[in-house]
C-alpha cells in the first residue's frame, strides 16, 4: 500500500470518526432537549393546576354570592306577599265591620219604615172616610141644585160646555182674523219693500222701437245714384233686403221702412257701404247685401257674448248665446227685446238676493225668459214663446229650475220653484213701467207677419215682404214655377185670401214680381 492510498484511507477513517462523533453529540443534545421539555411540561401542568384551583375557588365564591342574592330577593318577595296578604286581611276585617254596621243601621231603618207605613195606612183610611163623606155632600148639593134650577147635572154640564165652546170659538176666530190681517199687512209691506228696492236699484232708459230708420247722406246728388236708371238699383236693394226705401224731398236723408229690425240694419249697412264705395248697381248690391248679412250674424254672436259677460253669466250654450244676440233686433210691444231681457235679468238677480235665493241662477232665467220670441224656423212660430224657450233651454242643458221659470212666466205650465214667480214678477215690472211698451205696435207687427204668412201659403212664392206699413204686400216668385199668366192669377188669389181672412184698415196692394235672369261669363 503506497502513501497515497494510506492518505486516502486515513482521510476516510477521519471522516468516519468525525461523523460518528457528530452523531453522538447530536444524540446527547436531543436527550438534553427532551429532558428540558419534560421539565417545562411538568412546570406548565403544575401552573395549570394552580390556575384551575384559583378559578374553581372564584367560581364557587361567585356561585355563593349569587345564591345569597337570590335568597335575599326571594325573602323580599315573600315579605311583600305577606305584607299584601296582611293588608288584604285588614281590609276584609274592615269591610266585615262596615257590613255589620250597615246591617244594624238597616235594621233600625226597617223598624222606622214599618212604623211610618203603619202611620200612612191610618192616614189613608182617614182620607178614604173623608172622601166618601165629601162625595155624599157633593151629591146632596147637586141634588139640591137640580131641584132649585130644574135641570139635571148632565144638562147643566152640556149648557156650560156649549157656552164655553161658543165663547172660545168667537175668541179664536177674532184672534185668527187679527193674526191673518197682521200677517197680510206685514207680507204686503215686505213684498212692496223688496220690489221697490229692486226697482230703485235698476235704472234703465225708456226707449220704444220704431219701424223706420233714417239714412243720412252727404248730398242729395247721391239719391239719383241710389235710385239708378229707371229705378233698377232701388228695386234691387228692396228685393235683396225686404225693406222699403223711401226717397222723398227730405234733404240729405233716405227713409228705410220695415218692421224687422234685422232687415233694416242690413239695408242701412249695405247702403252705407255702397255709398262709400261709389259702385251702385244690381250685382254689386246683391254682393254687398250678402256680406252685410254675414257681418250681422257675427255681430249677433258678439252681442250675445257681451251681454252674458256684462251680467256675469257663464257656461251658456253657443246656440243660446246666438238667441240672446238676435234679441237685439226684435221688439216686444215696441220695447227692445234684448234691453227688456237684460232689465228682467238684473231685476231677478236683485230680487233673488233680497229673498236669499241663488242670484246667478235668477239672472240666467231672467235673461233667457223671452228667447222663444226669436224662432229659427217658420214651424216654431206656432209654439208659444214661453214653451219654445223652455224647450230650447232643456235642449241645451239648462237646469230644471231655469227651464221651469222660462216656461211658467206666462202661466202656461205649473210653477215648480220660487224662481218662476220671481221671473214673472220682474217681467211684469219691466213691461209695465211708463213708456216701455206700445200695445199698438204688437198688433201692427202681427198684422204684417200675417200678410207675409198668407203669401207663403201659395206655391212658387220665394220671398214675401209687407211694406208701407202693411199697405202693400210685395211677393217675389220663382220664375221656373210661376209663369206670367200665373203671376197675375196669384196676385188676385192672394188679395182675395187677405180680404177674406184678415181685418185691416184701408186697402192692401198685392204686387207679384217675376224676374228672369240670364247670366254668361266672358273669359
Amino acid at each position: 500500500m503506497d502513501n497515497y492510498t494510506m492518505w486516502i484511507v486515513a482521510g476516510l477513517a477521519g471522516l468516519i470518526i468525525g461523523f460518528v462523533i457528530a452523531k453522538m453529540m447530536e444524540k446527547g443534545k436531543a436527550s438534553k432537549i427532551i429532558g428540558n421539555a419534560k421539565k417545562e411540561a411538568a412546570g406548565i401542568i403544575k401552573n395549570a393546576k394552580k390556575d384551575g384551583e384559583g378559578i374553581k375557588k372564584d367560581k364557587i365564591f361567585q356561585a355563593k354570592e349569587k345564591f345569597l342574592e337570590l335568597k335575599a330577593e326571594h325573602e323580599k318577595v315573600i315579605n311583600n306577599k305577606n305584607k299584601k296578604m296582611g293588608e288584604a286581611e285588614k281590609r276584609t276585617r274592615d269591610k266585615e265591620s262596615q257590613v255589620s254596621n250597615e246591617l244594624s243601621r238597616n235594621k233600625k231603618l226597617n223598624d222606622r219604615l214599618e212604623g211610618k207605613l203603619k202611620d200612612v195606612e191610618h192616614k189613608k183610611e182617614f182620607l178614604d172616610r173623608k172622601k166618601s163623606e165629601l162625595e155624599k155632600l157633593h151629591q146632596n148639593q147637586v141634588q139640591q141644585l137640580e131641584v132649585i134650577s130644574g135641570l139635571s147635572a148632565e144638562d147643566a154640564k152640556s149648557q156650560l160646555m156649549e157656552s164655553l165652546k161658543a165663547d172660545a170659538k168667537t175668541d179664536a176666530m177674532a184672534y185668527i182674523q187679527a193674526t191673518m190681517e197682521e200677517a197680510k199687512l206685514t207680507a204686503q209691506q215686505d213684498a212692496k219693500k223688496i220690489i221697490i228696492n229692486t226697482i230703485q236699484r235698476i235704472g234703465t232708459e225708456e226707449a220704444v222701437e220704431n219701424c223706420v230708420s233714417v239714412f243720412n247722406l252727404e248730398s242729395d246728388d247721391v239719391k239719383g245714384r241710389i235710385i239708378g236708371r229707371e229705378g233698377r238699383n232701388i228695386r234691387a236693394l228692396e228685393a235683396a233686403t225686404g225693406v222699403e226705401i223711401i226717397v222723398d224731398d227730405t234733404p240729405e236723408a233716405i227713409i228705410l221702412s220695415c218692421f224687422d229690425s234685422v232687415r233694416r240694419e242690413v239695408a242701412r249697412l249695405s247702403l252705407h257701404r255702397l255709398v262709400t264705395d261709389g259702385r251702385i248697381h244690381p250685382a254689386r248690391i246683391e254682393e254687398v247685401v250678402k256680406k252685410t248679412e254675414k257681418q250681422i250674424e257675427q255681430e249677433i254672436v258678439e252681442i250675445g257674448k257681451r251681454t252674458i259677460i256684462d251680467l256675469g253669466i257663464h257656461g251658456l250654450h253657443p246656440e243660446l248665446i246666438k238667441a240672446v244676440g238676435r234679441m237685439k233686433y226684435r221688439s216686444s210691444y215696441g220695447q227692445n227685446l234684448l234691453q227688456h231681457s237684460r232689465e228682467v235679468a238684473k231685476l231677478c238677480g236683485v230680487m233673488a238676493a233680497e229673498l236669499g235665493l241663488n242670484a246667478k241662477l235668477a239672472k240666467r232665467a231672467g235673461l233667457l225668459h223671452d228667447i222663444g220670441k226669436v224662432p229659427n224656423t217658420e214651424a216654431e212660430l206656432e209654439t208659444p214663446h214661453a214653451i219654445l224657450g223652455m224647450q230650447w233651454a232643456e235642449k241645451y242643458g239648462e237646469k230644471p229650475d231655469v227651464c221651469n221659470a222660462i216656461g211658467a212666466h206666462h202661466d202656461e205650465i205649473e210653477m215648480k220653484n220660487l224662481m218662476a214667480p220671481i221671473v214673472q214678477v220682474c217681467d211684469a215690472i219691466s213691461g209695465a213701467r211708463p213708456g216701455a211698451r206700445r200695445q199698438v205696435l204688437d198688433s201692427y207687427i202681427q198684422r204684417l207677419k200675417d200678410l207675409e204668412d198668407i203669401a207663403f201659403g201659395f206655391n212658387g212664392v220665394q220671398k214675401a215682404y209687407a211694406i208701407q206699413a202693411g199697405r202693400e204686400l210685395r211677393v217675389i216668385v220663382e220664375s221656373e214655377k210661376v209663369s206670367d199668366d200665373k203671376a197675375a192669377e196669384l196676385s188676385f188669389e192672394i188679395s182675395q185670401k187677405i180680404q177674406t181672412d184678415m181685418t185691416y184698415p184701408g186697402q192692401v196692394k198685392v204686387t207679384v214680381i217675376r224676374e228672369t235672369r240670364v247670366v254668361n261669363v266672358a273669359k
